[in-house]
């Protein structure tokens, strides 16, 4: 099993920055890749980013060039860099590694707010 503890998250004004961090435990040696998706209230998860083990990266069209995901191998550690927010950025982000099978791991949630 994997677990994954995020950080980071909160209250941000348009066009400022936040950023959040996933660690993993667990079964690390299993991961291949770790991502993040969001949710609002009404609509479907949908992935934000996702970064592979060996650092191939993809991004959802409206963050590409605003946000930046990257990882620490070291720490088993993602982390998902957020410039230029928008009040549509509002969500709960959820940090994810998928396992296979169509499992998933998800961590608990970080809400990230931004005010116009």
């Amino acid at each position: 099993q994997v677990q994954l503890v995020e950080s980071g998250g909160g209250l941000a004004q348009s066009g400022g920055s936040l950023r959040l961090s996933c660690a993993a435990s667990g079964n690390v040696f299993s991961i291949n890749a770790m991502g993040w998706y969001r949710q609002v209230p009404g609509k479907q998860r949908e992935l934000v980013a996702q970064i592979t083990m060996n650092g191939g990266t993809n991004y959802e069209d409206s963050v590409k060039g605003r946000f930046t995901i990257s990882k620490d191998n070291n720490k088993n550690t993602v982390y998902l860099q957020m410039d230029s927010l928008k009040p549509k950025d509002t969500a709960v982000y959820y940090c994810n590694v998928p396992l296979g099978y169509g499992m998933d791991a998800w961590g608990q949630g970080t809400l990230v707010t931004v005010s116009s």
